[in-house]
C-alpha cells in the first residue's frame, strides 16, 4: 500500500484550516519553523493509516447532496472552486474517508445542524485517490455540511478534468468515468453514492459550456468571465458528472416531442469543437428515433430534461454516457453526412449503447463495480434491439452473435474472470471493463431472452427499472425482481451459473442410436480448454438454456443442469445431422463425432447466419483444443466464403491472420495464398463498386486482409495508389480516392510499400488534414512500418506531443505486431517503458502487458515477466493483462505444432 507522507496538522485547532496540499515550503521557510508546527508535524508523522480503504468506503456515510462551484477556463493550466457536500452520518465520528486525488486544498470545514462550524483537515493518503478528512472534534450521528475551497491543476493525458487543444484552440472536459472524477472533485467516488447536484462554472465569456443540468442562466463575472449555472439534476453517480467548457460550435435542434412515456419535450444540443458543428448532423438526425425506440421498448421515459450529445476533441475511450451530455471521441461520431459504411455501423451501434445507459447504468446504477454487468451488459445487448428496430434488415443481430462469441476468446482462459466477482482494490476497477462484461452479458443475457422469451423476460426489466430508479440495485436484487415477475426459477439460476462463474461451457454429444431403440443424446458439460490451457479438469457446470435441431424436423429445447445428462431425440429415427445450438442463441461450444461433423458441413448453406456462425466457432474451437481434424477445419472455412452474409464470411479471418502470423513458413506462403485467393477474390470482384452497404464493408474488410495478411500484390497495389491519391503523394490530392473504412489498410500498405519519402509526407498530411478518424488510423499505419531506417523517426513522434496519447498506443501496438520489426520495436519499448507509460491514456496503462500479445515463444515469454517484474508499479492493476498475455503466448506455443500441420494440408504445399 503507497501512502502519502502526512504534512497535515491534525492536532492543533488554531491552525485546522491551513492548506494540505500546498507546495512544500523551501528549506529557508524550513530554518523558521515555530515549536508547535516541529511538535505537531512529528506527532502526525506517527499517526497510523493501515485502515485506508483500498476498496469500497466504509459503510455508514453517505452524501446527500453536491453544491459545485468552480472556475474553468481552459486557457489556463488549472482551474479552482470550492463544494459543499451534505453528508448523512450514522454514527458520531472524529473524521470520514472519501475521494480526492491531486487536489490542493485551502479552507475546509464542517457545518453541524445546530450552525456550529468545526475546523476540518484533508489528506491524500493512498494513490488511488482515498483521502481522509479528520475534524478537531468528534461530530455527531446525522447530517452535517462539508465545505472544500480547493484548486488543481488540469490533466494532460486524457483523466479526470483534463486539457487538449485542437487547432489553436484549448477544452476542457471531464472524463469522470470509472474512478476519475476524484482527480477534481473531493467526494465519494462511488457508482452507488448517488446524490443531486447543483453546479455553477465560472467561464471565459462567450464560451460553451456543458454539464448535466440545463443551463438555466448567465451572469457577468468580472473582466471577460461569466458564470454558468445549471439545473439540479437527479440523483446521480460521480462518475457521471459532465463538466466541459470550451468555443465549442453549438448545434440546436428542435426538442424530442413529448409522447404517451412522457410529458415534456426534451431539448436536443451537439457540441462540437470549433469549425466543426456541420459534421454532428448524422448523429443528431437519429438521435430522436433512438430515444422514442428505448421509451417504447422499456415503457419507461427518458429520464433527463435535456440531451446533449458532445464531440470530445480528446476523450480515452469512445464514449462515456454521461447523464444528459453523452460524451463521444469525436471520431466515433463526426462521420459527415455520408458516412463509410463502417464509420455508420460504428456510429449507429456506440450511440444506441449510450442511450441505453440512460436507463442502464444512469437511471438504475450498480452499487459497486463487481455488477457493472448490469448497466454495461444490458446496454450492450440493449445495442441491436433498438437497432433492429431502426433498421429491420441491417444484420444487427447477426453483428451481436459476432461479438457475443468473440467473448469466448478471453473466456477460454484460466486467468479470465467471471462476469460478477469481488473488486477489492481500486486500481482493478478499470480490468472489469473487458469484453467479458460486455460482450459475454450480450450473450447471456440474449440466450435467456432467446429461451424464455421476451413476454416473460422483458416486462420483468422493466419492473427492475421501476423498482430501483434513481438508486443501486446489486445482481442478488436483480435476481430477486425478476424471479417474481417471472415465477421461473430456471431463469434466475441460469443467470446466476453464468454470470457467477467464469469460463465457457462445452458440450461433448453422442448421438446414440442404439438398435431398435429410442434415438437420444449423451451431453457432457465440462469447461472447454485449449490445447495447452493450465484450466484444472473438474465437475463445473451451468444451468444451460440448449436448444437442439436435427433432420428429424423437430427442434427441442430443454434447461442442462448435470454434468452429464441423456436426452431423447424427437421423432424417434436416427438423424442424419444434428446441430446442438439451433438458432445459433447458446453461450456455449459443442463437439460431435466426425460422422456428425461431416453432416453439418454438407448442409451448411441452410442453416441460418446466427446457426453458422456457431458452427464456425465451435470448429475453430474444436481443432484449437485438439479434437478436429485440419482437413474438416478447412472445409468449413470454405463453407463459410460461399455464405450470404458479410459477418459469416469473414468469421475465419482472424484465425487465418493468427495462423498465418505463428505458423507459416516462408515456402508455404505461395500456397496460403492460393488458398485465400480462390476464396475471397471472387467475392471482392462481384463486391467491387457495390451501392449495398453491407457488400461495401464486406469488399473492405476482404480486401484490407488480402493486402495485410495474404499479402497479395494487386491488392496491395490496389490500396497503395489509393492511399497515394488521397493524401496527394507526387500528385494532386483526391479526396474521394479512399473512404474511411480503407484508411488504415490503405496507409499500412503505402508506408511499406510506396518508398521511404512516404512516412515524411504523411506525417505532413496528419497535421493539415482535419480528420480524426485518418489520424487514429496513419498513427497505427505509420507503426506498421517494415523499414529500420524509419524506426528512430517513428519512436520519436511515438513519444511527441503532437501525437495524441490514444494515438501513440495504437502506433506502439501495431509495430509490435509487424513481423519485420518486432524484435528493434520491443527493444526499444523495454529501454523507454517510463516515457511510454506517462504518454499512453492513463487508464490504459494496465493494460501495457498487452503490447506483448503478438509474441509466441519461449524467449519472449520471459523477458514481458521480467519487464513487468522491473516496472508493473507504473501500471497499476496490470496483474490481470500480464497473466492474460502470459497464458495467450503459451496457448500460442502449444498450438504451434497442430498449426503448422493445418497449413502443411493447404493444397499446392508439398509435404
Amino acid at each position: 500500500m503507497n501512502k502519502t507522507i502526512l504534512r497535515c496538522l491534525l492536532a492543533a485547532p488554531l491552525l485546522a484550516l491551513a492548506a494540505c496540499g500546498q507546495p512544500e515550503k523551501t528549506p529557508a521557510d524550513s530554518e523558521q519553523k515555530t515549536t508547535a508546527e516541529v511538535t505537531t508535524e512529528a506527532a502526525v508523522e506517527q499517526v497510523d493509516y493501515s485502515d485506508a480503504p483500498e476498496g469500497r468506503l466504509p459503510e455508514g456515510v453517505r452524501p446527500e447532496a453536491y453544491r459545485l462551484d468552480l472556475e474553468l477556463d481552459p486557457r489556463r493550466d488549472d482551474f479552482s472552486g470550492s463544494v459543499e457536500i451534505d453528508i448523512q452520518m450514522a454514527n458520531a465520528a472524529d473524521h470520514i474517508w472519501l475521494h480526492g486525488k491531486n487536489i490542493r486544498v485551502g479552507d475546509i470545514g464542517a457545518t453541524l445542524a445546530d450552525g456550529r462550524t468545526v475546523a476540518a483537515q484533508y489528506q491524500e493518503v493512498l494513490d488511488s485517490g482515498v483521502a481522509r478528512v479528520g475534524f478537531a472534534e468528534e461530530i455527531p450521528a446525522g447530517e452535517f455540511t462539508l465545505r472544500i475551497d480547493y484548486s488543481a491543476d488540469y490533466d494532460r493525458n486524457l483523466a479526470g478534468l483534463f486539457k487538449v487543444e485542437e487547432k489553436g484552440d484549448a477544452y476542457a472536459l471531464a472524463k469522470s468515468e470509472s474512478i476519475q472524477a476524484r482527480k477534481y472533485l473531493p467526494g465519494f467516488d462511488e457508482p452507488g453514492m448517488k446524490a443531486p447536484f447543483d453546479i455553477s462554472l465560472t467561464v471565459p465569456e462567450g464560451y460553451a459550456a456543458i454539464s448535466n443540468g440545463a443551463e438555466l442562466k448567465r451572469e457577468p463575472a468580472g473582466e471577460g468571465l461569466e458564470k454558468v449555472t445549471f439545473a439540479t439534476t437527479r440523483p446521480m453517480s460521480t462518475y457521471l458528472l459532465s463538466l466541459s467548457v470550451g468555443p465549442f460550435d453549438v448545434v440546436e435542434r428542435p426538442a424530442i416531442p413529448a409522447n404517451q412515456y412522457r410529458k415534456e419535450p426534451i431539448p436536443l444540443r451537439g457540441f462540437a469543437r470549433k469549425g466543426r458543428g456541420g459534421d454532428m448532423n448524422y448523429i443528431l438526425d437519429i438521435t430522436p428515433r433512438m430515444v422514442e425506440i428505448f421509451e417504447t421498448q422499456l415503457q419507461r421515459p427518458y429520464p433527463f430534461e435535456k440531451l446533449d450529445i458532445v464531440a470530445a476533441p480528446q476523450w480515452p475511450s469512445g464514449a462515456t454516457e454521461l447523464s444528459a451530455a453523452i460524451t463521444y471521441r469525436e471520431q466515433r461520431i463526426l462521420v459527415g453526412d455520408k458516412p463509410a459504411p463502417g464509420a455508420r455501423l460504428a456510429l449507429l451501434g456506440v450511440h444506441a449503447h449510450e442511450i441505453a445507459h440512460m436507463w442502464f447504468g444512469n437511471l438504475v446504477t450498480p452499487p459497486w463495480w463487481d455488477d457493472l454487468w448490469l448497466k454495461e451488459g444490458f446496454s450492450t445487448w440493449g445495442t441491436p434491439l433498438a437497432l433492429t428496430i431502426y433498421e429491420p434488415n441491417g444484420g444487427h443481430d447477426l453483428n451481436a452473435a459476432v461479438r457475443a462469441i468473440s467473448a469466448m476468446q478471453l473466456d477460454s482462459l484460466a486467468s479470465t474472470r467471471a462476469i460478477r466477482e469481488p473488486v477489492t482494490d481500486n486500481n482493478n476497477i478499470r480490468n472489469a471493463y473487458d469484453a467479458i462484461t460486455y460482450a459475454k452479458s450480450l450473450g447471456v443475457i440474449h440466450m435467456v431472452d432467446n429461451y424464455f422469451g421476451a413476454d416473460k423476460f422483458r416486462p420483468a426489466l422493466g419492473r427492475y427499472i421501476e423498482n430501483f430508479a434513481d438508486g443501486e440495485a446489486d445482481s442478488p436484487a436483480f435476481y430477486e425482481v425478476i424471479g417474481e415477475e417471472t415465477n421461473t426459477p430456471e431463469l434466475t439460476e441460469t443467470f446466476r451459473s453464468f454470470v457467477e462463474q467464469k469460463g465457457v461451457p462445452q458440450l461433448d454429444i453422442v448421438v446414440d442410436c442404439a438398435e431398435g431403440g429410442q434415438a437420444k443424446l449423451l451431453v457432457r458439460q465440462s469447461r472447454y480448454k485449449p490445447l495447452g490451457s493450465p484450466i484444472p479438469t473438474s465437475d463445473q457446470h451451468w444451468s444451460i438454456p440448449f436448444c437442439f435441431s436435427s433432420s428429424n424436423n423437430v427442434q427441442q429445447c430443454l434447461m442442462l443442469t448435470s454434468v452429464e445428462q441423456e436426452v431423447q431425440i424427437p421423432g424417434g429415427s436416427c438423424p442424419e445431422w444434428l446441430l446442438p445450438n439451433a438458432q445459433g442463441s447458446g453461450y456455449y461450444r459443442w463437439t460431435l463425432a466426425d460422422d456428425q461433423w461431416q453432416a453439418l458441413i454438407k448442409r451448411f448453406s441452410k442453416f441460418t447466419p446466427t446457426e453458422q456462425l456457431a458452427i464456425i466457432d465451435s470448429a475453430f474451437a474444436a481443432f484449437e483444443a485438439g479434437s478436429l481434424p485440419e482437413s474438416t477445419l478447412l472445409e468449413v472455412v470454405r463453407q463459410s466464403a460461399a455464405a450470404d452474409k458479410r459477418q459469416v464470411v469473414v468469421a475465419p479471418l482472424r484465425y487465418l491472420q493468427k495462423y498465418r502470423q505463428n505458423y507459416l513458413v516462408e515456402e508455404e506462403q505461395p500456397a496460403f495464398l492460393n488458398f485465400t485467393q480462390n476464396l475471397y477474390l471472387p467475392i471482392l470482384e462481384n463486391t467491387a463498386d457495390s451501392p449495398d452497404s453491407e457488400e461495401q464493408l464486406l469488399y473492405s474488410e476482404l480486401l484490407s486482409f488480402m493486402a495485410l495478411v495474404a499479402a497479395d500484390p494487386d491488392a496491395r497495389k490496389t490500396l497503395m495508389d489509393r492511399a497515394e491519391a488521397f493524401t496527394g503523394y507526387q500528385r494532386k490530392r483526391d479526396e474521394e480516392a479512399l473512404d474511411s473504412d480503407l484508411y488504415e489498410a490503405a496507409l499500412t500498405v503505402a508506408v511499406q510499400d510506396a518508398g521511404e519519402d512516404f512516412l515524411d509526407h504523411l506525417i505532413e498530411v496528419r497535421a493539415e488534414l482535419d480528420d480524426p478518424r485518418f489520424d487514429s488510423a496513419s498513427a497505427n499505419a505509420i507503426g506498421s512500418s517494415n523499414n529500420p531506417k524509419q524506426l528512430d523517426r517513428i519512436h520519436k513522434l511515438a513519444l511527441a506531443e503532437q501525437m495524441g496519447a490514444r494515438e501513440a498506443f495504437g502506433l506502439i501496438q501495431h509495430g509490435l505486431a509487424e513481423p519485420a520489426l518486432q524484435e528493434q520495436n520491443w527493444q526499444w519499448l523495454q529501454q523507454n517503458f517510463a516515457q511510454v507509460v506517462k504518454k499512453i491514456p492513463e487508464q490504459w496503462r494496465r493494460q501495457t502487458p498487452a503490447f506483448a500479445r503478438a509474441f509466441c515463444d519461449e524467449e519472449k515469454l520471459g523477458q514481458v515477466q521480467q519487464l513487468f517484474r522491473k516496472y508493473g508499479d507504473q501500471a497499476p492493476g496490470y496483474q490481470r493483462s500480464l497473466a492474460q498475455t502470459e497464458e495467450q503466448i503459451q496457448l500460442c506455443m502449444a498450438l504451434k505444432e497442430k498449426g503448422e500441420v493445418l497449413l502443411g494440408a493447404l493444397p499446392g504445399v508439398s509435404n
